[in-house]
């Protein structure tokens, strides 16, 4: 079955950085598109980020463009989210998730297939 385990997450002070890794199984990684998102406590869940398939094209939202850089390495099956300059309103869980070849759709949630456990980000001020 396919699994999206997630890791990195933890705590850090603002203005520090962490980098989230997201490995992937029992699918063929290099034909879906993938995307970060996050939770916090009380809100729904957001976008953060997403890179299709190919590694091609990036996407983020207003609200880490220019901190977080999204990448992937299909050879192992991983995706990777760089958070920089990382600010309290940043906490949240994150999780990554993974949907077949629909990059129109990358920024919302319906165009995913499959979902990780999430991990928690929490930076203090």
């Amino acid at each position: 079955q396919v699994q999206l385990v997630e890791s990195g997450g933890g705590s850090v002070q603002a203005g520090g950085s962490l980098r989230l890794s997201c490995a992937a199984s029992g699918l063929t990684f290099s034909y879906y598109d993938m995307g970060w998102f996050r939770q916090a406590p009380g809100k729904e869940r957001e976008f953060v980020a997403a890179i299709i398939w190919s590694g091609g094209s990036t996407y983020y939202a207003d609200s880490v463009k220019g901190r977080f850089t999204i990448s992937r390495d299909n050879a192992k099956n991983t995706v990777y989210l760089q958070m920089n300059s990382l600010k309290p309103e940043d906490t949240a869980v994150y999780y990554c998730a993974a949907g077949y070849r629909n990059p129109q759709l990358v920024t919302a949630n319906r165009a995913y297939d499959y979902w990780g456990q999430g991990t928690q980000v929490t930076v203090s001020s």
